[in-house]
């Protein structure tokens, strides 16, 4: 996310918003749509739209914290953007120096 003091203030807030609600709308919409088509044409009513839904609910959530990891690595850059531990092993060495 570039610096420009010419934008609006709310704009970083909508790209959030966009991409987030990007992530919850598309793979649920999908899943739902193609589980229905599915089940109709194979006569498996509800199982293939449930367990659709359940892996496009798995996939909206790893978009969502994904993005969200990446935007708070961008507002503080000293945050991990990952879950390596490295902020852990740095704190400890740092308090191995007092």
């Amino acid at each position: 996310m570039p610096e420009n003091n010419n934008a609006p203030w709310w704009k970083p807030a909508f790209e959030i918003f966009g991409q987030v609600s990007a992530w919850v709308a598309v793979p649920i919409v999908t899943a739902l749509i193609i589980g229905k088509w599915l089940d109709g044409r194979y006569g498996t009513k509800p199982w293939l739209f449930l367990g659709l839904s359940g892996v496009a609910f798995l996939i909206s959530s790893f978009g969502i914290v994904r993005t969200v990891a990446v935007y708070m690595h961008q507002i503080n850059p000293s945050t991990p953007s990952t879950g390596s531990g490295q902020a852990k092993k740095e704190n400890d060495d740092s308090n191995k120096t007092k």
